[in-house]
């Protein structure tokens, strides 16, 4: 029996790889954002892009300002990276992003390698 998570995680990635195959790397992480955003419409694929993550504190939401990239079928967080090198500052950052919004997957994605299977990062909580 197949996960739904992974079929969903597997679109995402595949998305990924057409646009980073089309684009290659070097432009802005908002660029990347918008057509992964093409890409996964494409795909019939539901998300939603910049989705405010409040924070709990004491009782009260605040908005702190974190934004979730792309959230995938109100299921996978996916944070979009292009950067030299991924550091553990951007995985503590995806997980935390996971942990505040409830989300037990997430996929970090930098675009600005030569290969997109090198820039790929999958945490679960």
């Amino acid at each position: 029996m197949s996960n739904p998570l992974n079929e969903i995680t597997e679109q995402i990635i595949g998305a990924s790889i057409e646009v980073h195959k089309t684009l290659g790397p070097g432009l802005l992480e908002s660029a990347y954002e918008q057509c992964l955003s093409r890409e996964l419409s494409l795909r019939k694929m539901e998300f939603d892009n910049q989705v405010e993550l409040p924070v709990e504190y004491k009782g009260v939401k605040l908005n702190v300002g974190y934004r979730i990239d792309l959230l995938v079928m109100d299921q996978v967080v996916v944070e979009i990276k292009a950067v030299d090198k991924v550091l553990a500052v951007h995985e503590a950052q995806l997980m935390t992003y996971m942990k505040l919004s409830g989300k037990s997957l997430g996929l970090l994605l930098n675009f600005n390698v030569p290969a997109l299977k090198d820039g790929i990062t999958r945490r679960i909580l």
